[in-house]
């Protein structure tokens, strides 16, 4: 595989150029400035996450002004990265499993992905962004298992899957809406995941707070 290939998948892309995709460029700013936003209040595995998110928007940013499959791989690794750790830290904190059974739970996202990706490519409309549409549904999942034991947490939890999806919306409709929006969706992609990546974190750093607080 050539890694220094030109990828060209994007409404915005008309041509080759470091500048050819400028709204998906700058608007990979959101996640750099989401992440510094966090980063002084965060502790333990939220700052790992903020960390994380912050290297989203540069392999974004990489992806969307150099355009190459190296430049790709910058771009979902750290995708991937922050899903696992953050599943790994769901296990662990939300639902109180020790390490190891946090670490199978979050092994076990691979063959889930492929299983449920699969299904979502199947279905019309979902074909797009396939690979993608586990992720609300597995944050769904989570809301709901928590819902009576942790109330706010589920609730956080079930913001940041409807936000997740709506984003993946835009970033399905990208292509299907060019020609009547030469501009494209992608960067509502961009906006509402670093908004709902934020999010998570938050939801994390609330929950740490309030197992800290004093009972009685």
């Amino acid at each position: 595989m050539d890694w220094t290939a030109v990828v060209d998948g994007y409404c915005e892309r008309l041509g080759p150029g470091i500048w050819a995709e400028p709204t998906n460029a700058v608007t990979n700013l959101a996640f750099l400035a989401v992440a510094a936003w966090l980063w002084p209040n965060a502790r333990g595995v939220e700052r790992v996450l903020a960390a994380i998110l912050f290297a989203i928007g540069v392999g974004s940013g990489l992806f969307h002004t150099l355009a190459t499959r190296w430049a790709g791989l910058a771009d979902t690794a750290p995708i991937l990265l922050f899903i696992l750790t953050y599943i790994y830290a769901a296990n662990r904190q939300y639902l109180g499993w020790p390490v190891w059974a946090a670490a199978a739970g979050t092994a076990a996202f691979v063959p889930y992905a492929a299983v449920t990706g699969w299904i979502f490519a199947a279905l019309p409309g979902f074909a797009v962004s396939a690979p993608y549409w586990p992720v609300p549904l597995l944050i769904a999942l989570y809301a709901l298992g928590l819902r009576r034991r942790l109330p706010d947490v589920s609730a956080g939890l079930a913001v940041g899957a409807g936000t997740l999806a709506v984003s993946l919306v835009a970033r399905s409709a990208d292509m299907a809406l060019c020609a009547v929006f030469p501009m494209g969706t992608h960067f509502a992609w961009h906006l509402l995941n670093a908004a709902m990546l934020g999010w998570m974190i938050t939801v994390l750093r609330r929950h740490r707070l309030d197992a800290q607080r004093p009972r009685g």
